[in-house]
């Protein structure tokens, strides 16, 4: 008699990015393709293992509905994949599905539970296990065991004979080949590729979707999690980058990719092989990509161009050299404005990525924050409000620097969850606020997005889709600044 299939529904919760008192127009502007799981999906699949996804960000249900759903298909295992704004809502669930089913084991996984480890079985009774870090072969192992005989499974946390008897098997040893791995499961996500849409103004064409080509960063920025790949860094080979944006052409007719990697250049050779593939090789696409300033010379930045690189964004954070020396050391504000200058004589599109509130910031470094974005012409900029996030290095002594409200679904980069000693959170709504109309308002920035508009009509229609919403948070951001000047 054969043997019975083992199913596993793996869930994205909705993960509402929250802000109190204002409305989330977060999925008009951005609903990105949770990699993640589907690496996890097709990775299971492969190992004939039955998977279903369930992505609540891109379509968001009511706990009853996501019960439902779970009761009707009887699986296994239930696989939560959370980030620390939407933990507690994936142990909601778990709750709800384990009043009703108890005998579906649900596993946690993603960087939150990677940062708590045994506080996370601990500290929630209803979860059976967790996974700590890469999350492939470590799902697989429990599932293959029904649950049973782990002690030797490396990268879990579960209970042992009692509720008081935590036990972390320690982090995997050995880690994947990428390339060994099958390319996503884009398919198993309902309604791709219409249903997801990356970040407003920053892709070129439509259909286009986000790809995540290594995982890791060699850096120690004390603001960054990395819980789930530590330090370590590995990629995808140029061959196999090129065989998957070659098959998301074919299958979707996808004509953009976004590479979610923290860092696309952080290995010179295989984004030099990349490019070189492509060059030879083209598939009419164009690409976006993240990088370090000290990464990029004029060589390789012709050859991105030439490759299909559309749009390139810096991680800058803060414009003032003794934060950027606090919290992001090996980078040089001189030097990313130069490379700023040379992506945009070859004519690309170059974004600014900033954070305000750092521990040690002051009005005056936050201006000189300001200054300084509106120094360098950039196309476009995304400006965060500092969160210290429970394996980011900054998290250990928070309490130093200022006052600390730990209050989880408010740790999404949307709130000032962090005050720095000397201001206050009304001081920095209010910097946040000056950040984006000083460098919003200005032509140079209106007329490339104009530009933009003409050349990519796609974005228009969503602008116009979204108009409510946009307008609302617009006026908004406006409005309170005039009431500020009243008073």
């Amino acid at each position: 008699m054969a043997k019975k299939k083992k199913k596993v529904i793996l869930v994205q919760p909705t993960g509402y990015n929250w802000i109190p008192e204002q409305r989330d127009i977060t999925r008009k502007v951005n609903v990105m393709v949770p990699v993640g799981l589907c690496s996890i999906a097709s990775f299971l699949e492969a190992k004939n293992i039955e998977t279903i996804i369930l992505d609540g960000y891109a379509k968001p249900m009511e706990l009853k509905e996501w019960v439902k759903i779970i009761l009707d298909e009887k699986p296994d295992f239930l696989g939560i994949s959370t980030t620390t704004s939407s933990f507690l809502e994936g142990v909601q669930l778990a709750s709800a599905v384990k009043k009703v089913a108890p005998e579906i084991r649900n596993v946690f996984g993603g960087v939150h539970v990677s940062a708590i480890k045994e506080k996370c079985i601990a500290d929630f009774p209803v979860i059976d296990f967790a996974v700590v870090g890469e999350g492939e072969e470590t799902l697989f192992e429990i599932i293959e065991r029904d649950g049973k005989d782990i002690e030797d499974v490396e990268g879990i946390v579960y209970r042992g004979k009692d509720s008081n008897d935590i036990k972390f098997t320690g982090i995997r040893k050995k880690t994947l080949n990428l390339d060994s791995l099958p390319f996503p499961a884009y398919d198993k996500l309902d309604g791709f590729p219409e249903s997801y849409r990356l970040p407003i103004f920053s892709y070129s064409a439509e259909p286009a979707t986000n790809v995540i080509s290594s995982r890791g960063c060699p850096y120690a920025c004390s603001y960054c999690d990395r819980s789930v790949f530590g330090r370590s860094f590995r990629w995808n080979s140029g061959e196999y980058v090129h065989s998957l944006m070659s098959w998301l052409k074919k299958r979707w007719g996808i004509k953009h990719i976004t590479f979610y990697d923290d860092i696309f250049t952080a290995n010179r050779k295989r984004v030099e092989s990349l490019c070189k593939i492509l060059i030879d090789h083209p598939l009419d696409m164009t690409f976006y990509c993240a990088v370090r300033a000290n990464h990029l010379d004029e060589e390789l930045l012709r050859m991105l161009k030439q490759a299909g690189c559309w749009q390139i964004s810096f991680g800058v954070e803060s414009g003032d050299p003794n934060i950027v020396q606090m919290h992001r050391k090996e980078s040089d504000l001189d030097e990313i404005k130069e490379k700023v200058f040379m992506i945009k004589k070859l004519g690309m599109r170059v974004k600014g990525l900033f954070i305000i509130g750092f521990p040690g910031d002051t009005e005056e470094t936050i201006r000189r924050t300001i200054d300084y974005a509106c120094s360098v012409p950039f196309d476009e900029i995304n400006v965060s409000k500092f969160t210290p996030f429970l394996g980011a290095p900054v998290y250990r002594n928070i309490h130093q620097f200022g006052k600390f409200e730990e209050n989880w679904e408010k740790l999404n980069l949307l709130n000032f969850v962090f005050i720095p000693e000397g201001l206050t959170r009304e001081k920095l709504e209010e910097l946040y606020r000056e950040f984006i109309l000083r460098f919003y308002n200005r032509p140079s920035v209106m007329f490339n997005y104009m530009k933009l508009m003409l050349s990519s009509p796609c974005h228009i229609k969503r602008i116009v889709q979204g108009l409510p919403e946009f307008s609302k948070y617009l006026f908004s951001l406006k409005g309170l600044n005039r009431q500020e000047e009243k008073s």
